[in-house]
């Protein structure tokens, strides 16, 4: 049976492409945006995710005018999705980056957890690690980045990310309910994949990026895997592709790009620096894009 799902921020570059998968597993979406979702059968409501009024009332909404047809009111949600966010440090000034992000999931998660939604997926990021909005040239402090590692951005985004998880993680004691939060990487469309030739030419531009990515379409299928887990609690995930953005092997990669970072154990030949394992073993994530099937020149 699919479930009925509020997604914010559904309309931006990662957010359609997981409601377009969502939509192909039999779930009925409501998207809510500052902007318009061109998918046929979706809803969207504008609304302000940084105005706690709202965010109450999106929750308690009809998800098209069928639901009307009942007499009973508009249907529960079974879960909620939170993408909204300002995506990035450099599009708005850093307080109201943080101030839009923090405030943002607090109302989301608060209004879904005293509604009664049992399950929560929030997108938090890469960023988290510290290495690609950080000022100059950082390393991390070991490889590969896990869920476990002692995250410390130097950015607003970043850190609006990390309060995010503490956000979560808070209402997840005192309610019980399932929240998950996604570490995404890199998101990248279907037509990125044109710019592959470039990385391999120029390693160094997906430095910051620890060689991350994640395909857009593969991001719904973990968001997916998500709604369909229960029982986990307050969880943490890496949301990545299986290997890097580069055609050179991990070992290799990670002693030429981050001299003398230790490794905490054996890496396979190609396997990301930015792991997914987690996904692989707790959620059952099996990757369905990987770049080699759409660049030629590897």
């Amino acid at each position: 049976m699919g479930k009925r799902i509020l997604f914010t921020g559904g309309s931006g570059k990662a957010g359609k492409y997981a409601v377009q998968y969502l939509l192909d597993q039999g779930h009925r979406v409501l998207n809510v945006d500052l902007k318009p979702l061109d998918i046929e059968g979706v809803e969207t409501l504008f609304a302000d995710i940084t105005d706690s009024g709202q965010m109450f009332n999106v929750m308690t909404s009809y998800c098209g005018w069928d639901d009307m047809e009942t007499g009973d009111g508009p249907p529960k949600f079974d879960a909620v999705v939170h993408f909204a966010a300002i995506p990035q440090i450099m599009i708005k000034p850093d307080n109201e980056t943080f101030r839009v992000n923090t405030m943002g999931t607090y109302n989301v998660i608060e209004a879904a957890v005293k509604l009664g939604i049992r399950k929560i997926v929030i997108a938090s990021s890469e960023t988290t690690y510290g290495i690609c909005f950080s000022d100059g040239r950082v390393n991390p402090l070991t490889l590969p980045l896990e869920e476990d590692y002692d995250v410390d951005p130097m950015d607003s985004y970043g850190l609006s990310k990390v309060v995010n998880e503490k956000t979560a993680r808070s209402f997840q004691r005192r309610s019980g309910a399932d929240i998950y939060a996604l570490r995404i990487g890199n998101v990248l469309e279907p037509h990125d994949y044109a710019r592959f030739p470039g990385f391999f030419a120029d390693p160094e531009v997906r430095r910051r990026n620890v060689f991350c990515y994640i395909d857009a379409r593969d991001l719904g299928q973990i968001v997916d895997l998500c709604l369909k887990k229960d029982g986990l609690g307050y969880q943490v995930f890496n949301a990545g592709n299986d290997t890097n953005s580069a055609n050179i092997p991990s070992v290799e990669l990670a002693e030429r790009f981050f001299p003398g970072v230790p490794l905490t154990r054996p890496l396979d030949e190609h396997e990301a620096l930015f792991s997914n394992r987690k996904i692989r073993e707790m959620l059952g994530f099996v990757e369905q894009h990987n770049w080699r099937n759409y660049v030629a020149d590897q």
